[in-house]
């Protein structure tokens, strides 16, 4: 007899009310002795070789020709490897997924797409509405782990998609599906059939209401790569991450455009976060985020009016309230104007952007400061820097790659922490003024050179 771990797959011979691992609470369960009936058989073990005399053309990636599905990847997709891709429910997992499945079918590549979620009837409709019909792609509509294993052992398939793995089930385990015993079992199943055959597997993978993914952590353990599928449900635009690759590296992101007829990979996402009127009202900074290894261009607009009611209120969307709140702070401890107490502050994000590096600090506090003066910045400037909480401006790592990426975009003038430029060079024709603190940034950009159009 034995407890379970319902949350994390922890085992303990007593009960507890406590889990030690997780630290959830009424979450061991009572198992028996023998709760998995999975038999193991004993093989004879091939030949050790030395490493050098390993074939390492086996696992090269093969691209998936959806360049940004490959970019975070590490190239594209290495044969008999997992990777496990979770999200909020509603992102689009299983139309990018789909979508993926159908490129590389078109190219004569035999998919296998299980779907435990849905019937093959709305799948089909879904492929319709995003133009992902193949001949090559194979589709099911399966819960039982045995089935998908005969359809893999006749089939064939290249690339093998399962949606989701929380509800597939084996009948010869005990449990419910998406509980700890089946999902650990019908992972490993599926881990072991992968290899064995050199198969590239997709899983798609729930996630909790704390947003780690559902099930034992064994799970992240088992495979090759854990990517995450982010996005906000009214904005168009959807990132995805690695959070662990055996094959690549970890700190990149996909960027992808969710449209009515489907989902769209982004080379140059930073259009979606830039305002699209001529005029440039007081109160909007423009400043280059990076995330990964990729800059994006991001506009931050501030509005500021007196508050109606006896307390002011502070609301941000795309920033962190607790940052916003820090350089309202260190405005009014360092421009004299900057009496805020009583007065209603919005700062947001265009496009559904999400500032949390410290580098954009500068760009929040500029347009806090210019919506606060009524003045607007000159519109091909962007902000970039770290401010303190005495006021003074730090410099940010990537500031060369950053400045060049406003530059692509068109913008003529920067401001920086001074000492930032020592080490690097300014793009061509970009003119990069340097200042030491946020007083002297609020007069340089917003009552001297700003004002006449000369930064």
């Amino acid at each position: 007899m034995s407890f379970t771990c319902s949350e994390c797959g922890y085992a303990t011979v007593k009960w507890l009310g406590r889990c030690p691992e997780c630290q959830a609470w009424g979450t061991l369960e009572e198992k028996g002795a023998n709760s998995s009936k999975v038999k193991t058989k004993v093989k004879k073990s091939s030949a050790a070789k030395p490493i050098s005399e390993i074939d390492s053309t086996l696992a090269q990636a093969r691209s998936t020709f959806v360049p940004e599905f490959d970019r975070v990847l590490g190239g594209g997709i290495v044969p008999g490897a997992v990777v496990l891709l979770s999200g909020e429910p509603g992102v689009g997992k299983s139309t990018l997924l789909l979508d993926v499945a159908a490129k590389i079918a078109m190219f004569g590549v035999k998919v296998l797409y299980v779907t435990g979620e849905e019937s093959a009837g709305q799948v089909r409709l879904r492929a319709e509405r995003i133009n992902a019909l193949a001949d090559s792609l194979l589709l099911a509509a399966e819960t039982d782990l045995g089935s998908v294993l005969g359809m893999i052992e006749s089939e064939q398939p290249e690339l093998l998609v399962v949606d989701s793995i929380q509800t597939l089930a084996s009948s010869e385990v005990e449990g419910i599906p998406g509980g700890v015993t089946q999902v650990r079992e019908v992972a490993s199943a599926l881990i072991r059939e992968a290899k064995a055959r050199s198969l590239p597997t997709v899983l798609v993978g729930h996630i909790t209401k704390d947003g780690t993914i559902a099930g034992p952590r064994l799970l992240e353990h088992l495979v090759d790569v854990v990517c995450t599928f982010e996005g906000e449900r009214h904005s168009r635009l959807r990132m995805l991450r690695a959070v662990k690759n055996r094959f690549g590296p970890t700190d990149d992101v996909g960027c992808f455009d969710m449209e009515e007829n489907g989902i769209k990979s982004l080379e140059d996402p930073s259009g979606l976060f830039l305002s699209r009127s001529g005029a440039n009202p007081p109160g909007t900074c423009l400043t280059v985020t990076q995330e990964g290894k990729r800059p994006l261009l991001v506009e931050v607009q501030s509005l500021i009016t007196e508050s109606a009611g006896g307390q002011s209120r502070r609301s941000v969307s795309g920033v962190d309230s607790s940052r916003v709140a820090m350089m309202l702070a260190v405005l009014s401890q360092n421009v004299a104007q900057a009496n805020l107490a009583k007065s209603d502050v919005f700062t947001a994000t265009v496009g559904g952007a999400k500032l949390s590096e410290p580098a954009s600090d500068l760009a929040i506090c500029m347009s806090l400061a210019s919506a606060m003066l009524g003045k607007s910045l000159a519109r091909q400037l962007v902000a970039i820097g770290e401010v303190s909480l005495s006021g003074e401006i730090r410099n940010v790592p990537n500031l060369g790659q950053r400045l060049n990426e406003a530059k692509r975009l068109g913008i003529t003038h920067a401001v920086v922490a001074k000492g930032a430029m020592t080490n690097v060079a300014a793009p061509e024709k970009m003119k990069v003024e340097e200042c030491e603190h946020i007083a002297g940034a609020v007069e340089l950009m917003l009552t001297k050179q700003a004002v006449r159009g000369e930064i």
